[in-house]
């Protein structure tokens, strides 16, 4: 005997011996569910057409509500992240206008960067002050004792830079 789950239509075969005249308790399993099966030709004989009708109006039933499940599903026609969905689904409204003040507000440069910015401008200012030394002193001799205190100066940072580093 082939029997069919009521569910989820798996089918299952069954020794006709295992279904007595009284009728016997089954369950699926796939799903689980339990139902009272009879043999088919005592189906037939004992109930009235009615039941009979009533059980299979009941399957079919439960085969729409089981196709209606199973069928795939479609792609979505709405995008997840758009502001109509997020607005209607969650209640989150977005400004479309934020680009807009973006682009008027000021935009920091930061402490650090600064830092890092104003190092790098010193560097290469004493790099170029130190290339073209001799040809300033030459047009502009007055200048040679500010850039021997300046090149001075930075020599003394790097001996207390040096001195604050080994004595750790």
């Amino acid at each position: 005997m082939i029997l069919i789950c009521n569910s989820c239509e798996k089918k299952f075969v069954v020794p006709d011996s295992a279904i007595t005249a009284s009728g016997r308790t089954v369950q699926c399993g796939s799903c689980g569910n339990k139902w009272k099966q009879y043999p088919l030709d005592q189906i037939k004989e004992t109930q009235s057409f009615t039941k009979v009708q009533k059980k299979i109006v009941k399957q079919n039933q439960i085969q729409r509500k089981v196709g209606k499940i199973k069928k795939s599903r479609k792609p979505r026609e709405i995008n997840l992240y758009s502001p109509e969905y997020l607005a209607k689904k969650h209640g989150i409204t977005l400004n479309e206008d934020v680009k807009n003040n973006t682009a008027t507000e000021k935009v920091s440069f930061g402490f650090y960067s600064s830092l890092l910015l104003f190092l790098i401008i010193i560097v290469v200012f004493s790099r170029g002050l130190y290339f073209f030394q001799e040809f300033i002193i030459q047009k502009l001799p007055f200048t040679e004792f500010y850039i021997n205190y300046f090149f001075e100066s930075i020599r003394n940072l790097f001996e207390i830079w040096k001195d604050l580093i080994s004595s750790y």
